[in-house]
Protein backbone atom coordinates (compact mmCIF):
# COMPACT_ATOMS: atom_id res chain seq x y z
CA UNK A 1 0.00 0.00 0.00
CA UNK A 2 2.77 2.37 0.78
CA UNK A 3 4.53 2.16 -2.16
CA UNK A 4 1.09 2.64 -4.02
CA UNK A 5 0.58 5.81 -2.40
CA UNK A 6 4.37 6.78 -3.08
CA UNK A 7 3.58 6.11 -6.71
CA UNK A 8 0.14 7.75 -6.95
CA UNK A 9 1.78 10.90 -4.88
CA UNK A 10 4.26 11.41 -7.33
CA UNK A 11 2.16 11.12 -10.44
CA UNK A 12 0.04 13.67 -8.76
CA UNK A 13 2.76 16.19 -8.09
CA UNK A 14 3.60 15.81 -11.80
CA UNK A 15 0.20 16.74 -12.67
CA UNK A 16 0.11 19.51 -10.38
CA UNK A 17 3.48 21.22 -11.27
CA UNK A 18 2.59 20.55 -14.92
CA UNK A 19 -0.32 22.79 -14.27
CA UNK A 20 0.74 25.55 -12.38
CA UNK A 21 4.52 25.89 -13.93
CA UNK A 22 3.95 25.22 -17.41
CA UNK A 23 6.48 26.04 -19.61
CA UNK A 24 8.27 28.24 -16.89
CA UNK A 25 7.32 30.46 -13.59
CA UNK A 26 8.02 34.22 -15.22
CA UNK A 27 7.65 35.48 -12.06
CA UNK A 28 11.05 34.10 -10.39
CA UNK A 29 12.64 34.22 -13.71
CA UNK A 30 12.38 38.31 -14.32
CA UNK A 31 12.37 39.23 -10.85
CA UNK A 32 14.33 37.27 -8.40
CA UNK A 33 17.50 36.61 -8.95
CA UNK A 34 19.50 33.59 -9.76
CA UNK A 35 21.48 33.24 -6.66
CA UNK A 36 19.78 34.33 -4.61
CA UNK A 37 19.19 31.65 -1.43
CA UNK A 38 15.78 31.51 1.14
CA UNK A 39 14.76 29.26 3.83
CA UNK A 40 10.97 29.18 4.86
CA UNK A 41 8.41 27.04 7.38
CA UNK A 42 5.42 25.46 6.28
CA UNK A 43 3.32 26.87 9.50
CA UNK A 44 -0.22 26.50 10.45
CA UNK A 45 -2.26 29.32 10.80
CA UNK A 46 -4.89 27.09 12.66
CA UNK A 47 -5.32 24.29 15.18
CA UNK A 48 -5.78 20.98 13.14
CA UNK A 49 -4.62 17.85 12.52
CA UNK A 50 -2.14 17.46 9.62
CA UNK A 51 -1.63 15.49 6.30
CA UNK A 52 0.10 15.92 3.43
CA UNK A 53 3.61 17.35 4.94
CA UNK A 54 5.25 14.35 3.24
CA UNK A 55 3.72 14.90 0.13
CA UNK A 56 4.89 18.43 0.04
CA UNK A 57 8.26 17.25 0.92
CA UNK A 58 8.42 15.50 -2.20
CA UNK A 59 7.04 18.42 -4.02
CA UNK A 60 9.53 20.57 -3.16
CA UNK A 61 12.12 17.72 -4.50
CA UNK A 62 10.49 17.71 -7.47
CA UNK A 63 10.82 21.21 -8.46
CA UNK A 64 15.00 21.04 -7.14
CA UNK A 65 16.23 17.82 -5.89
CA UNK A 66 19.04 20.37 -4.54
CA UNK A 67 16.76 21.65 -2.23
CA UNK A 68 17.21 20.94 1.91
CA UNK A 69 13.66 19.58 3.02
CA UNK A 70 12.72 18.89 7.07
CA UNK A 71 9.85 17.40 7.97
CA UNK A 72 9.52 19.10 11.33
CA UNK A 73 5.70 18.09 12.42
CA UNK A 74 5.03 14.12 10.81
CA UNK A 75 1.38 13.91 9.33
CA UNK A 76 -1.28 12.68 11.83
CA UNK A 77 -0.20 15.10 14.51
CA UNK A 78 -2.38 17.32 16.15
CA UNK A 79 -1.04 21.02 16.39
CA UNK A 80 -2.00 24.31 17.45
CA UNK A 81 -2.38 27.72 15.71
CA UNK A 82 1.33 28.34 15.01
CA UNK A 83 3.17 25.10 14.57
CA UNK A 84 6.30 24.64 11.98
CA UNK A 85 5.66 21.76 9.98
CA UNK A 86 7.89 21.97 7.63
CA UNK A 87 11.75 23.57 6.65
CA UNK A 88 12.59 24.40 3.23
CA UNK A 89 16.26 25.77 1.96
CA UNK A 90 18.24 26.42 -0.64
CA UNK A 91 17.58 28.54 -4.07
CA UNK A 92 14.63 31.04 -3.71
CA UNK A 93 13.54 30.44 -7.06
CA UNK A 94 12.69 26.76 -6.48
CA UNK A 95 11.19 27.78 -3.09
CA UNK A 96 8.91 30.27 -4.62
CA UNK A 97 7.66 27.91 -7.71
CA UNK A 98 6.88 24.85 -5.27
CA UNK A 99 5.22 27.02 -2.64
CA UNK A 100 1.59 27.11 -3.95
CA UNK A 101 1.68 23.82 -5.16
CA UNK A 102 2.63 22.31 -2.24
CA UNK A 103 0.71 24.15 0.18
CA UNK A 104 -2.32 23.43 -2.02
CA UNK A 105 -1.96 19.42 -0.62
CA UNK A 106 -0.76 20.15 2.70
CA UNK A 107 -4.12 22.46 3.32
CA UNK A 108 -6.31 19.83 0.93
CA UNK A 109 -5.21 17.29 3.20
CA UNK A 110 -5.08 18.66 6.34
CA UNK A 111 -8.46 20.06 6.05
CA UNK A 112 -9.82 16.21 5.92
CA UNK A 113 -8.07 15.36 8.56
CA UNK A 114 -8.74 17.83 10.72
CA UNK A 115 -12.71 17.24 9.77
CA UNK A 116 -12.24 13.56 10.49
CA UNK A 117 -10.71 14.30 13.87
CA UNK A 118 -13.70 16.51 14.62
CA UNK A 119 -15.69 13.43 13.78
CA UNK A 120 -13.52 11.36 15.78
CA UNK A 121 -13.46 13.60 18.89
CA UNK A 122 -18.12 13.78 18.82
CA UNK A 123 -17.84 9.85 18.79
CA UNK A 124 -15.38 9.20 21.38
CA UNK A 125 -15.85 6.74 24.26
CA UNK A 126 -19.67 5.04 22.37
CA UNK A 127 -17.12 2.02 20.45
CA UNK A 128 -18.62 3.84 17.13
CA UNK A 129 -15.76 4.06 14.27
CA UNK A 130 -15.87 6.63 11.80
CA UNK A 131 -15.58 5.74 8.24
CA UNK A 132 -14.90 7.47 5.11
CA UNK A 133 -16.54 6.63 1.29
CA UNK A 134 -15.90 6.79 -2.30
CA UNK A 135 -17.05 10.37 -2.19
CA UNK A 136 -13.46 11.87 -2.91
CA UNK A 137 -11.46 13.98 -5.44
CA UNK A 138 -11.39 11.91 -8.54
CA UNK A 139 -7.77 11.06 -8.88
CA UNK A 140 -6.50 11.73 -4.82
CA UNK A 141 -9.01 9.01 -3.40
CA UNK A 142 -5.56 7.22 -1.96
CA UNK A 143 -4.16 10.67 -0.26
CA UNK A 144 -7.40 11.55 0.87
CA UNK A 145 -8.15 8.68 2.41
CA UNK A 146 -4.70 8.35 3.96
CA UNK A 147 -5.93 11.80 5.23
CA UNK A 148 -8.67 10.13 7.36
CA UNK A 149 -6.77 7.83 8.67
CA UNK A 150 -4.35 10.81 9.74
CA UNK A 151 -7.54 12.12 11.37
CA UNK A 152 -8.01 9.61 13.41
CA UNK A 153 -10.91 7.74 11.34
CA UNK A 154 -11.32 4.57 9.48
CA UNK A 155 -10.92 3.61 5.54
CA UNK A 156 -13.84 1.82 4.15
CA UNK A 157 -13.73 0.21 0.93
CA UNK A 158 -11.01 1.83 -1.26
CA UNK A 159 -13.05 0.97 -4.43
CA UNK A 160 -15.63 -1.31 -6.45
CA UNK A 161 -13.01 -4.19 -6.16
CA UNK A 162 -12.08 -4.51 -2.57
CA UNK A 163 -15.83 -5.02 -1.26
CA UNK A 164 -19.06 -6.10 -2.46
CA UNK A 165 -21.54 -3.56 -1.65
CA UNK A 166 -24.48 -4.56 -2.37
CA UNK A 167 -27.70 -1.34 -2.33
CA UNK A 168 -31.10 -0.97 -3.48
CA UNK A 169 -29.96 -0.39 -7.05
CA UNK A 170 -28.29 -4.03 -7.07
CA UNK A 171 -31.80 -5.87 -5.92
CA UNK A 172 -33.77 -4.50 -8.78
CA UNK A 173 -32.82 -7.72 -10.68
CA UNK A 174 -34.75 -10.68 -10.53
CA UNK A 175 -34.31 -13.47 -8.53
CA UNK A 176 -35.14 -12.22 -5.29
CA UNK A 177 -33.61 -13.51 -1.74
CA UNK A 178 -32.93 -16.39 -3.59
CA UNK A 179 -30.75 -15.16 -5.63
CA UNK A 180 -28.88 -12.89 -3.24
CA UNK A 181 -28.03 -15.83 -1.43
CA UNK A 182 -26.33 -17.64 -4.16
CA UNK A 183 -24.56 -14.79 -5.53
CA UNK A 184 -23.20 -14.58 -1.79
CA UNK A 185 -22.06 -18.06 -2.26
CA UNK A 186 -20.39 -17.66 -5.87
CA UNK A 187 -18.25 -14.46 -4.92
CA UNK A 188 -17.43 -15.85 -1.50
CA UNK A 189 -16.32 -19.11 -3.82
CA UNK A 190 -14.56 -16.98 -5.88
CA UNK A 191 -12.93 -14.07 -3.58
CA UNK A 192 -13.29 -15.11 -0.20
CA UNK A 193 -10.97 -12.60 0.99
CA UNK A 194 -13.75 -9.85 -0.29
CA UNK A 195 -16.11 -8.50 2.10
CA UNK A 196 -19.75 -8.45 1.41
CA UNK A 197 -22.25 -5.88 2.82
CA UNK A 198 -25.81 -5.85 2.54
CA UNK A 199 -27.85 -2.39 2.56
CA UNK A 200 -30.78 -2.17 4.26
CA UNK A 201 -33.26 0.80 4.70
CA UNK A 202 -35.61 -1.24 7.08
CA UNK A 203 -35.62 -3.36 10.16
CA UNK A 204 -37.24 -6.13 8.10
CA UNK A 205 -34.87 -6.49 5.87
CA UNK A 206 -31.85 -6.30 8.75
CA UNK A 207 -33.76 -9.45 10.19
CA UNK A 208 -33.97 -11.09 6.67
CA UNK A 209 -30.07 -10.10 6.28
CA UNK A 210 -28.82 -11.76 9.52
CA UNK A 211 -29.85 -15.12 8.50
CA UNK A 212 -28.18 -15.41 5.37
CA UNK A 213 -24.61 -16.75 5.09
CA UNK A 214 -21.40 -14.99 3.95
CA UNK A 215 -22.18 -11.36 5.37
CA UNK A 216 -20.12 -9.41 7.01
CA UNK A 217 -21.68 -5.76 7.27
CA UNK A 218 -25.15 -4.46 7.20
CA UNK A 219 -25.94 -0.47 5.83
CA UNK A 220 -28.51 1.19 7.85
CA UNK A 221 -29.54 3.60 5.77
CA UNK A 222 -31.03 6.59 6.49
CA UNK A 223 -32.76 5.09 9.66
CA UNK A 224 -33.64 7.02 12.69
CA UNK A 225 -31.72 6.56 16.05
CA UNK A 226 -34.65 4.64 17.39
CA UNK A 227 -34.31 1.62 14.73
CA UNK A 228 -30.50 1.64 14.64
CA UNK A 229 -31.03 0.82 18.55
CA UNK A 230 -33.47 -1.97 17.23
CA UNK A 231 -31.44 -2.96 14.26
CA UNK A 232 -28.43 -3.73 17.15
CA UNK A 233 -31.06 -5.20 19.30
CA UNK A 234 -31.72 -7.85 16.42
CA UNK A 235 -28.05 -8.69 16.07
CA UNK A 236 -28.07 -9.62 19.90
CA UNK A 237 -24.82 -10.98 21.29
CA UNK A 238 -23.24 -11.82 17.40
CA UNK A 239 -20.32 -9.83 16.87
CA UNK A 240 -20.83 -10.28 13.02
CA UNK A 241 -21.74 -8.91 11.12
CA UNK A 242 -20.99 -5.64 11.50
CA UNK A 243 -23.15 -2.66 11.60
CA UNK A 244 -22.84 0.27 9.96
CA UNK A 245 -24.92 3.65 9.88
CA UNK A 246 -24.97 5.79 7.13
CA UNK A 247 -27.01 8.71 5.41
CA UNK A 248 -27.04 12.45 5.93
CA UNK A 249 -24.84 12.51 8.71
CA UNK A 250 -23.79 16.01 10.75
CA UNK A 251 -21.86 16.37 13.60
CA UNK A 252 -25.06 17.77 15.22
CA UNK A 253 -26.45 14.45 14.57
CA UNK A 254 -23.33 12.74 15.00
CA UNK A 255 -23.64 11.44 19.03
CA UNK A 256 -27.15 10.01 19.44
CA UNK A 257 -26.32 7.84 16.16
CA UNK A 258 -22.73 6.55 17.78
CA UNK A 259 -24.91 5.51 21.03
CA UNK A 260 -27.33 3.64 19.40
CA UNK A 261 -24.38 0.67 19.29
CA UNK A 262 -23.33 0.31 15.56
CA UNK A 263 -20.02 -0.36 14.68
CA UNK A 264 -19.51 1.89 12.22
CA UNK A 265 -21.07 5.25 11.00
CA UNK A 266 -19.91 6.38 7.31
CA UNK A 267 -19.64 10.22 6.76
CA UNK A 268 -19.16 11.19 3.11
CA UNK A 269 -18.31 14.36 4.31
CA UNK A 270 -15.09 14.32 5.64
CA UNK A 271 -13.93 14.07 2.10
CA UNK A 272 -16.39 15.70 -0.21
CA UNK A 273 -16.94 18.89 2.29
CA UNK A 274 -13.72 19.16 4.43
CA UNK A 275 -12.83 22.86 4.06
CA UNK A 276 -9.27 23.86 3.44
CA UNK A 277 -7.04 24.41 6.75
CA UNK A 278 -5.32 27.09 6.90
CA UNK A 279 -1.12 26.82 6.35
CA UNK A 280 1.32 29.20 4.87
CA UNK A 281 4.90 29.26 4.27
CA UNK A 282 6.58 32.46 5.80
CA UNK A 283 10.24 32.88 4.79
CA UNK A 284 12.66 34.08 7.00
CA UNK A 285 16.06 35.30 6.49
CA UNK A 286 18.73 32.79 5.52
CA UNK A 287 21.45 33.58 8.51
CA UNK A 288 18.12 34.00 10.84
CA UNK A 289 17.52 30.90 13.50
Amino acid sequence: MQTEIESTTDRLIAMALAEDVGTGDVTVRYFVPEGRRARAFAVARRDGAISGVEVARRVFLAVDPDLEVEVLIPDGSHVAAGAMLLRVEGAARSVLTAERTALNFMQRLSGVATLTARYVSVAKGTGARILDTRKTTPGFRLLEKQAVVHGGGTNHRMGLYDRAMVKDNHLVAEGGVAALREAIRALKADHPGVEVELEADRLDQVREFLTFDGVDHILLDNMTPDELRQAVALRGDRTTPLLEASGGVTLETLRGIAETGVDFISVGALTHSAPALDIGLDFVPVDGP
